[in-house]
């Protein structure tokens, strides 16, 4: 057993407790948690802290606090921003103009059949102007589809070949035209034609259950192997784009992080704003400093930012409920509803009305004044941090200045 070594000195030392690396890591980070919180949280006032250590922390803390709230806070306004972005100009016009095609194509189809019925009077007249107006419109809403952006390369190619088979659906249907003299060779051609626009394709005049209201055949879409006609593709672009769309109104976890990042940061930098203001008050007899009230104006901005994010978000959500009724509740019966009644009131499942709706709905979910703002709160940021500094460096500098002063004295 061995006791306190005699220094020579004529005092007894005693050796420092030993511990262990569990207790050494505990004593360091305990000593890091007593750093972080003196730097993030500012000591009262009735503490009585030191002047120039307390204006050493807060020009430490205030600057690193501003430049995580403007980068977490304008990465998440940026994000939602331009969720709302795709969702305006590429996935929802893609989304709009393959239910058009799909509906055109149908609509076109069914005109095709009663034209061909008409018998010989085709050979003069040929097909109907509404035939050649909605496969006309079906390979423009096409087009569009695939200058949109929304698809990947896999997916364009998916969309070549609809276009191709649209052609020869196209074929087959001048086929049943040409040969409309003979029934059989007619009704081979429609048959075919309407076999590559659905997979199960029904006859030329349904009845019973094959009938739907407005005269337009059955065609549900399929899946699997056997998703090889046009509206069967069209189907499964419709439902990998429904989903990117699903997933970009979703607010994520990146953003949900650095939501809550900044929302915290902007609690502790507005307080520590504040009590240093109050610090300054009290001890250095200013009324407000000035350059740190400037630093924080840009706080003013966080409520209306934050109002613009939320107003984007349950845009967006409205719009996946949008984007849901265009490719299950629209029908050729409710689509031809505008080639009948051009002039009449338009019915609420319209695709154009549906279209409109989610233009709207974007448009309203968000504050124009701040259009373009969000890729400013970084540097803005930047420069109000760098005031901070500025500021409580001459505030530090003068004091000590003073104080030099005075002991020379």
């Amino acid at each position: 057993m061995t006791g306190p070594r005699d220094t020579g000195t004529g005092s007894p030392r005693t050796d420092p407790p030993r511990t262990g690396p569990l207790g050494t890591t505990r004593l360091i980070a305990a000593d890091v948690l007593r750093t972080l919180h003196r730097y993030v949280w500012p000591p009262p006032l009735t503490q009585q802290p030191r002047n120039r250590a307390y204006l050493r922390d807060r020009m430490i803390a205030l600057p690193l606090l501003t430049v995580v709230a403007a980068a977490s806070f304008g990465w998440a306004c940026a994000e939602v921003r331009a969720d709302s972005t795709a969702l305006r100009d590429s996935l929802t016009p893609a989304l709009v103009s393959l239910a058009d095609a799909e509906m055109s194509l149908r609509i076109a189809d069914r005109e095709a059949g009663q034209s061909l019925a008409a018998g010989d009077a085709v050979r003069l007249g040929g097909l109907s102007n509404r035939y050649r107006t909605r496969t006309a419109r079906a390979t423009q809403s096409l087009n569009q589809v695939a200058r949109s952006g929304a698809l990947t390369t896999a997916e364009r190619q998916d969309l070549d070949v609809i276009s191709g088979l649209v052609v020869d659906y196209g074929n087959w249907i001048a086929f049943a035209q040409s040969n409309v003299g003979d029934p059989a060779l007619r009704d081979a051609g429609l048959s075919y034609a309407r076999s590559m626009l659905c997979s199960a394709p029904a006859t030329t005049a349904p009845t019973g259950r094959n009938r739907q209201p407005g005269g337009y055949p059955p065609c549900p879409h399929t899946t699997g192997s056997d998703a090889t006609a046009v509206v069967d593709r069209i189907a499964t672009l419709e439902r990998s784009l429904r989903g990117r769309l699903a997933d970009r109104a979703a607010p994520g976890a990146r953003v949900l992080v650095a939501g809550f990042v900044a929302a915290l940061a902007i609690g502790l930098l507005g307080c520590g704003l504040w009590r240093t203001q109050l610090f300054l008050h009290h001890r250095f007899r200013l009324r407000v400093s000035v350059p740190l009230l400037v630093a924080a104006a840009p706080l003013l901005a966080v409520p209306f930012l934050t109002t613009d994010a939320v107003l984007a978000q349950r845009a967006q959500q409205r719009v996946t409920d949008v984007a849901d009724e265009l490719s299950e509740r629209t029908s050729p019966r409710i689509e031809s509803t505008r080639d009948e009644r051009p002039f009449g009131r338009p019915h609420p499942l319209l695709i154009d009305s549906l279209a409109s709706r989610a233009q709207h709905e974007l448009a309203t979910g968000r504050l124009p004044a701040l259009d373009g703002t969000a890729p400013w709160i970084l540097p803005t940021g930047l420069l109000t941090a760098a005031l901070t500094v500025t500021t409580l460096h001459t505030y530090r500098r003068e004091y000590t200045l003073i104080t030099r002063s005075g002991a020379t004295a």
